[in-house]
């Protein structure tokens, strides 16, 4: 038997239940994993509050044990499973089931973590981590005479997004909410840094750019940001709406973009960008690389039990957390 954490409803707190179920048994394609550590991540909130009900990206539906992130070693493989055995130590993300101590995951999904990482951090950065990647180098193509506007950049993905556009020789202006904050990231060697005083962050933008703009903008508020991300990136750049913390923009005219200066929009996710095992392991591997080498940092806010994650689900629900980017869930064992 495995303790678990599920919901047969969506809603409140409330509607978790701790459970005792038997042990899953892998089907074809899918791996069982002994969880270590589990990320608690928005998503988390989401899957709870039924977000994702109707989703076809992500088709979790009730009942479902949450966690969609999580870290730990291989106990056994379904049929036609290879590449991983029996003790791999092994990281995962966009499956659910790891609030619990036993998971069966996809093997498509499953990424090998080196020796020199400890399973918490990875456990921390698979998500955050691979959807950084995929925005800062497939999406954004950012490198040297690039520029991007990176919002909420002391969040989860934000601060990791900073890193990794730095190190690919990207010019970073990033945007935060308070001037503590903006401390922060100046620390960190974040040059051009803003916040958000109603909009006005797009004339500072536009005025260090000489009124040109930036290449791209990632965007993870929307509502209260996004028409003022058009007014910063330059004419015919790239606006990436990744998230709508503040609500989402149902009133946009696509003739805006026009307006704006011939503008692409994208709303991606990373399901559509983890096609396979060997894209997942290469993200994985760019990822936990960095943390290993040190150029990558990954802060771990929290640590939580099965009995005591919905703490962390209640920070993240009423934002107590933001600046503090990392969960990490452990279960009982």
């Amino acid at each position: 038997m495995m303790k678990c954490i599920q919901i047969d409803r969506y809603g409140g707190p409330e509607v978790m239940v701790h459970r005792e179920l038997p042990v899953p048994e892998p089907a074809a394609g899918e791996v069982l994993v002994r969880v270590c550590h589990s990320g608690v991540n928005f998503m988390d909130v989401h899957t709870r509050q039924g977000k994702y009900r109707d989703s076809r990206t992500y088709p979790v539906r009730l009942p479902c044990t949450l966690g969609m992130e999580g870290a730990g070693t291989v106990q056994g493989v379904g049929e036609g499973v290879a590449g991983f055995q029996s003790g791999d130590r092994v990281a995962w993300c966009i499956s659910w089931g790891s609030y619990a101590e036993y998971a069966v995951v996809p093997a498509r999904l499953l990424a090998k973590v080196p020796d020199a990482l400890p399973l918490e951090m990875a456990a921390a950065s698979m998500f955050h981590g691979c959807t950084a990647h995929y925005l800062v180098n497939d999406v954004g193509q950012l490198g040297p005479g690039r520029s991007c506007l990176i919002h909420a950049a002391t969040g989860g993905v934000g601060r990791l997004m900073v890193q990794m556009a730095q190190r690919a020789g990207a010019r970073v202006f990033a945007t935060t909410s308070s001037p503590e904050r903006a401390a922060l990231l100046r620390e960190g060697g974040v040059r051009d840094v803003l916040l958000y005083e109603n909009g006005r962050f797009a004339d500072a933008v536009r005025e260090a750019t000489q009124g040109a703009g930036v290449d791209v903008v990632f965007d993870a508020i929307g509502r209260d940001t996004l028409r003022d991300s058009f007014r910063a990136t330059r004419r015919r750049g790239l606006v990436v709406n990744f998230g709508s913390v503040s609500g989402s923009l149902k009133d946009l005219d696509p003739i805006e973009l026009g307006e704006a200066g011939s503008l692409y929009l994208t709303r991606p996710r990373l399901a559509d960008h983890l096609q396979d095992g060997s894209v997942v392991q290469s993200r994985a591997d760019a990822v936990f690389g960095g943390l290993c080498e040190g150029w990558l940092q990954v802060d771990i806010a929290q640590r939580y039990t099965l009995d005591t994650v919905h703490l962390g689900l209640e920070a993240l629900e009423h934002r107590k957390m933001v600046g503090k980017p990392m969960l990490s869930m452990t279960p009982l064992l």
